[in-house]
C-alpha cells in the first residue's frame, strides 16, 4: 500500500495498526521519494545467540567441579 505522507498523518494510528496485524509494509512517498513502515521481527534473545565453540578448549565436563569460593568478593 503507498500513501501520501498527508493521508499517513489523518490515519496515522489505523495504518501502523494495519502494518502490526497484516506485516504488510506500508510506503509513505514524500518529496519524490519513498519510505517504508515495516513490522519489526522480534525474536527471541536466546535466539540471537552466537554459537561459539571454541570458547571452551576440553571436555565442558570439567567445569562442573571446579570451585571459585575462593575467588568471591562479596
Amino acid at each position: 500500500m503507498t500513501l501520501t505522507a498527508s493521508k499517513l498523518r489523518e490515519n496515522i494510528y489505523r495504518v501502523l495498526d494495519q502494518v502490526l496485524a497484516t506485516g504488510e509494509s506500508v510506503e509513505i512517498e514524500r518529496n519524490g521519494r519513498r519510505l517504508r513502515i515495516v513490522a519489526d521481527e522480534q525474536t527471541s534473545r536466546l535466539a540471537r545467540l552466537v554459537r561459539r565453540p571454541e570458547i571452551v578448549v576440553g571436555d565442558s565436563a570439567d567445569f562442573v567441579h571446579l570451585d571459585w569460593s575462593g575467588e568471591w568478593r562479596g
